[in-house]
């Protein structure tokens, strides 16, 4: 099936989440016939650099609400790169409400599925959307944990959340730097007899690092366990994405 033709949105406003995240509201005319319930999918921003006749930069960013004619996306405006934001935060930072943008997608989201005795979900700022999403979807008897790195105490977010599970927040000013942070928390946490489902979206050697401890040590297959990078330390969008799929090959 063909994909769907980029559609115009524009910024209608920008708000400042916590410290280190922004939200931006991007809406209009263009969001005519947008899929409902697309929230904790994806959308694909289109950047232009200014040069006529060159290609967009395409950067990659959850949904994290969605309204009958707008969608909110959140930004984390620090730690992969303080000195010098990518492009796409950069945007974030700088537009202006009435700045349009082009916009491709919605993809699909990863739900947590339904009628598992626990769930565990990990990941940082950057999969803070897609995990708010999955967690306010569950039913409120699901009992789990969710553990969370973030950069500032003052980045901890008010979660919808069944009243069994927990939120543990890991605070790491320097994103990227510890790459087992993460699962280092999960073992602490033991483990729960039952089915569990494992969710785990953060930088690529985290990923790797959680991804391991519930294959090998916990036996999880691809039927109890999602893992993805989001991003990776040193790599822009698009040589991430190159690894991504080297890594996948290998890890099949």
């Amino acid at each position: 099936m063909a994909r769907p033709e980029p559609r115009t949105l524009a910024l209608l406003s920008r708000t400042r989440v916590t410290p280190n995240m922004v939200r931006l509201r991007l809406g209009g005319s263009g969001m005519a016939g947008f899929p409902e319930g697309s929230q904790g999918g994806y959308v694909k921003l289109r950047l232009s650099d200014g040069a006529e006749g060159a290609r967009p930069v395409v950067r990659t960013y959850t949904i994290r609400q969605q309204g009958a004619e707008w969608i909110d996306l959140d930004f984390v405006v620090h730690g992969l790169d303080h000195e010098s934001p990518g492009p796409a935060v950069q945007w974030a930072l700088d537009a202006q409400p009435g700045d349009i943008i082009s916009v491709g997608g919605p993809g699909p989201a990863k739900p947590l599925p339904e009628d598992m005795d626990f769930y565990l979900v990990a990941g940082d700022m950057t999969a803070l959307p897609a995990i708010s999403v999955n967690l306010e979807a569950l039913p409120r008897h699901a009992r789990g944990a969710a553990v969370i790195e973030i950069q500032h105490e003052d980045d901890r977010q008010d979660l919808i959340v069944p009243e069994g599970l927990a939120v543990h927040w890991l605070v790491n000013p320097h994103p990227g730097s510890d790459p087992d942070l993460l699962v280092r928390k999960l073992r602490e946490l033991g483990w729960r007899d039952g089915e569990t489902y494992a969710w785990v979206a953060a930088e690529f050697a985290a990923m790797r690092a959680l991804r391991d401890y519930f294959r090998s040590e916990r036996g999880l297959g691809p039927d109890r366990l999602y893992a993805s990078s989001y991003w990776k330390q040193g790599e822009d969008e698009d040589s991430h994405r190159v690894t991504k799929r080297a890594d996948a090959e290998l890890a099949a």
